[in-house]
C-alpha cells in the first residue's frame, strides 16, 4: 500500500468524467487499498479515484461509525429522498467549505472488491458523502453546488 497524491482543484483531471471499471483485477485492488490509506492519512470521510488522478468509477467512504469503510465500484444512485443543507468540504479543495443541499437519504448499487453487486443505503452524513464522491466521478466539485446562505440579523 502507498499514499497517493491528492489532486487539487486546479488539476484538470478533477473535471473529467470517469470510466466504468470493466474488470476488478490486482491493479484495481491495489488502487482501492491505496485510496483507503490516502483517505485516512488526510483525515477524509471519502475519496474518489479522480482525486488521485485515476479516471475510474471507484470511491471509498468511511464516516467513522461501526460499519467501517465502504468500497463502491461503478456506483449508481437508485433512490433519493428529502433534502437538507449542511457544510461541506473536500480534500481536493483544501481550506474551503460551503453549504451544499444534498438528499437526506440515498440508495446506491455498486460492486465490492470481489465484484459482487450490493446495495448501500445512507442517511445524513453517509448520504452526503455518497453524493459528494459520486459527483467526483462525473467531474463535479462541491464548489459547483454551494448555496449562498444569508445570515440572520
Amino acid at each position: 500500500m502507498a499514499l497517493r497524491e491528492i489532486r487539487v482543484d486546479s488539476d484538470p483531471v478533477l473535471r473529467k468524467k470517469s470510466r466504468v471499471v470493466d474488470e476488478i483485477n490486482d491493479r484495481i485492488k491495489i488502487l482501492v487499498e491505496d485510496m483507503i490509506e490516502t483517505m485516512y492519512a488526510a483525515d477524509g470521510v471519502g475519496l474518489a479515484a479522480p482525486q488521485v488522478g485515476i479516471l475510474k468509477r471507484i470511491c471509498v467512504i468511511d464516516i467513522y461509525d461501526e460499519t467501517g469503510v465502504k468500497v463502491l465500484i461503478n456506483p449508481e444512485i437508485i433512490e433519493q429522498k428529502g433534502n437538507y443543507l449542511d457544510a461541506e468540504g473536500c480534500l481536493s479543495i483544501p481550506g474551503e467549505s460551503g453549504y451544499v443541499e444534498r438528499p437526506e437519504y440515498t440508495k446506491v448499487k455498486a460492486l465490492n472488491l470481489e465484484g459482487e453487486e450490493y446495495i448501500l443505503e445512507g442517511e445524513g452524513l453517509l448520504s452526503r458523502a455518497i453524493c459528494h464522491e459520486l459527483d467526483h466521478l462525473d467531474g463535479v466539485l462541491f464548489t459547483d453546488k454551494v448555496v449562498e446562505v444569508e445570515e440572520e440579523a
